[in-house]
């Protein structure tokens, strides 16, 4: 699953995404990993503002010794939970996740840095596009995870379990504002002939 992204154009998103940010914004990291406090577009007063969550929405599940565990959820893929369904259904709990490139792991280590390796993947000349995220209070603070489906044919040979939902910028307002199956609709392969992988 998708555990990593890059978000390049933070002071672009206003012009962007025709959003108004709703106080100042932090200084944010580039490279976004599960915890990281990210920017993110919702709908508020019927006006999209630009707001900064924490990626990933915690889940409280049963652990193997029958004790409950917390668990951040970052990707969501099934639509029909019960516990994402709620969520689903009220617009004014999907957001936009801003977003520059993706990364799904690389056999190997990167030899400039002796990380793990990742395969990056862009949309092509786009300056900033976007996942169709949801949000929701958890433990005491805004956190946001984003929907994913089945790999487009360029992303399934690197990563066959899926990719996240990215969304035409003519499909934005049908996901912050559209009724829940219209929107749930969205949740298609981006065309791959539109994305390079690097």
């Amino acid at each position: 699953m998708c555990n990593l992204y890059r978000q390049r154009a933070t002071e672009n998103l206003s012009r962007i995404f025709e959003a108004s940010p709703l106080l100042d914004l932090p200084e944010l990291r580039a490279d976004i990993y599960p915890k990281y406090d990210a920017a993110v577009i919702r709908k508020a007063e019927g006006r999209r503002v630009i707001d900064v969550m924490a990626w990933g929405i915690v889940r409280t599940m049963p652990g193997k010794s029958g004790k409950p565990i917390a668990k951040a959820v970052t990707n969501v893929r099934n639509l029909e939970s019960p516990f994402w369904r709620s969520t689903i259904a009220n617009p004014a709990q999907r957001c936009l996740v801003p977003f520059t490139s993706f990364a799904e792991p690389r056999p190997g280590k990167d030899p400039a840095t002796g990380r793990p390796a990742n395969w990056w993947f862009h949309v092509e000349g786009a300056e900033c596009c976007a996942f169709a995220g949801i949000w929701r209070m958890s433990e005491g603070r805004p956190r946001f995870a984003f929907l994913t489906c089945e790999p487009n044919p360029l992303v399934a040979p690197l990563h066959p379990k899926a990719m996240p939902v990215i969304l035409a910028p003519e499909d934005y307002d049908r996901w912050l504002d559209g009724e829940a199956g219209d929107a749930c609709a969205l949740a298609q392969p981006f065309p791959s002939q539109l994305m390079r992988v690097a």
